[in-house]
């Protein structure tokens, strides 16, 4: 087995399950509703049933430097992946991290996203 294959490497957050469009994250945050949790706000949108649910991130300048945000990104990413299977939502979802998510525990994570999709499925109906 190659290195890649044992890292993961072909599991991915592919394009059809973001949010891409400038229009799109516009969209989400002025007719949207707000999830605030202990490292991140979590902005959604309900979409048609079917639609299934696409996820963005955003991450402000503010929060540190490239390095910093790019973490911040990367982690959201993989929690979400690991997450998103279990969903079954029909939304347009941006996350915002907060600074303590960089220091926060991967698992604490975990669950933290897991709640929010929890909440966007419940109120996004």
């Amino acid at each position: 087995m190659s290195t890649l294959a044992r890292n993961g490497a072909g599991k991915n957050f592919p394009r059809s399950l973001r949010l891409l469009r400038h229009a799109d994250f516009e969209r989400v945050y002025r007719q949207g509703k707000r999830h605030f949790a202990a490292h991140m706000t979590v902005f959604y949108l309900r979409r048609e049933v079917g639609e299934g649910l696409r996820v963005g991130f955003t991450v402000s300048r503010a929060l540190g430097g490239a390095v910093d945000r790019n973490r911040m990104k990367r982690r959201l990413r993989e929690a979400v992946r690991l997450c998103r299977p279990q969903q079954n939502v029909a939304a347009d979802v941006v996350i915002n991290p907060k600074k303590s998510l960089l220091t926060a525990e991967f698992g604490e994570l975990l669950k933290e996203i897991e709640r929010a999709f929890e909440v966007v499925q419940r109120k996004a109906k």
